[in-house]
């Protein structure tokens, strides 16, 4: 694919104003939705194998058919744009240079599972791309595009922007729905799901805003165009976010299941120094376990083949590491964030995230004991599957990764009491 879709209009002068998305064909996929049924666009969003793009990779129009078709109380699309992931910014960039887009694939999705309110929920540190999607939602209002009778045809939808506080668990869905009605950002237990009791026990459906992106090009130009991009199962245009050690960090749009050296060397530039070697790759965002560098020779990067690999595309969010890099250092940082984000509901999270960082940060330090390693293992078989939302296996998961695939690191640690790496 080498046509752009979602950064089609990045770099483009005046890209976030109405008049340029206009002039670029914007808000047509809109005018031909609201002469249609609800239902056959929701139809066309199945059909087209359009997954999240949020992280589970839950495919999107079968999510929408699960909100109730003759429940009597109003109905909610809440778009997650808390995007919270260290790794990740490729919401950033959409929200800032193409919000248009967003807002237009916010109310098309809203119109198919009959929602007559979008409520957006900002990280709070994303002070600009609120900004720019509340003078996108100013203008659309003024054209007519937002609002209770949509260019006259009926369908009516209104979009409220919220900030949220800077959490990192109110990226998870139930959570981001107790702090939307002002509580803590807690988890939810489940069920009931959120299409069924979500926000103020309403049906709802909650949906990343890549995820919502895709929408308006898929009613476009068709589900049958759509599932040529991509690989099976795995069909669309996906934005990586690629960051580390690397010439040319950056967002890069790029058919899923695109191989990861071709993101790296092609997209990325290679590594920003010539006498370094590729050492590590975190495929996902934060929480995804890390691959050795042996094992991102073959590796698409789409949701099964990662799945396959005992690892997850997540939110994309690649890091790529060089040589130069102590995993025990690189760990210990990654686990101080998990400790502090987590919210404290669940025991084996509270405890567990913040036991683990205190061992490696440990070891890090030159103060490891022998056996160490074995009681970190320990501790996060204890968190996976124990906790009411997946925060505690998210920062498990790239603990028992990083120590058994790079145990001898962990072990040198110990031994020597020190890093062993030559310095950099």
């Amino acid at each position: 694919m080498t046509e752009k879709l979602l950064t089609r209009n990045v770099g483009v002068a005046g890209s976030a104003t109405l008049a340029v998305y206009e002039q670029r064909g914007g808000y047509q996929s809109l005018k031909k939705a609201v002469t249609l049924p609800p239902e056959s666009v929701a139809d066309e969003v199945k059909k087209s194998g359009l997954r999240g793009r949020g992280g589970a990779g839950f495919p999107t129009g079968m999510k929408w058919s699960f909100m109730p078709k003759d429940s009597p109380k109003p109905r909610y699309l809440i778009v997650n744009a808390d995007e919270s992931e260290p790794g990740t910014f490729k919401d950033r960039l959409l929200m800032e240079e193409d919000p248009h887009l967003c807002l237009e694939g916010f109310i098309i999705s809203a119109h198919a599972i009959r929602a007559k309110t979008v409520f957006v929920y900002v990280r709070g540190e994303f002070v600009k791309p609120y900004r720019m999607m509340q003078a996108a939602i100013d203008e659309a209002r003024a054209k007519g595009y937002v609002g209770r009778n949509i260019l006259g045809s009926g369908v009516g939808c209104e979009v409220v922007m919220h900030r949220g506080a800077g959490a990192y668990i109110c990226g998870e869905e139930t959570a981001l729905m107790e702090s939307l009605e002002g509580k803590r950002g807690y988890p939810r237990l489940k069920p009931p799901f959120p299409a069924v009791a979500g926000l103020y026990g309403c049906p709802t459906t909650i949906n990343n805003v890549e995820t919502l992106a895709n929408v308006p090009f898929i009613l476009e130009r068709g589900a049958d165009w759509y599932l040529t991009i991509g690989r099976e199962k795995n069909t669309g245009p996906k934005l990586y976010c690629l960051s580390g050690h690397l010439k040319k960090p950056g967002v890069y749009e790029a058919p899923l299941g695109t191989q990861l050296m071709t993101l790296v060397n092609e997209m990325g530039g290679g590594l920003w120094r010539g006498d370094r070697k590729l050492k590590a790759i975190i495929p996902g965002g934060a929480s995804a376990a890390v691959l050795t560098s042996a094992e991102c020779a073959d590796v698409p990067m789409d949701f099964d083949s990662l799945a396959a690999r005992k690892t997850m595309l997540g939110s994309a969010g690649v890091m790529v590491l060089d040589d130069s890099v102590c995993m025990v250092r690189a760990l210990e940082r990654l686990l101080r964030f998990f400790a502090h984000e987590s919210c404290g509901q669940c025991t084996p999270c509270r405890v567990g995230v913040d036991w683990i960082h205190r061992i490696v940060k440990r070891i890090e330090a030159g103060d490891g004991q022998t056996g160490d390693c074995e009681t970190l293992l320990d501790v996060c078989d204890n968190m996976v599957g124990k906790t009411i939302c997946v925060f505690s296996d998210a920062a498990a998961m790239p603990a028992t990764s990083f120590v058994n695939k790079f145990r001898g690191e962990f072990d040198d640690h110990i031994k020597q009491g020190r890093c062993t790496l030559p310095e950099a």
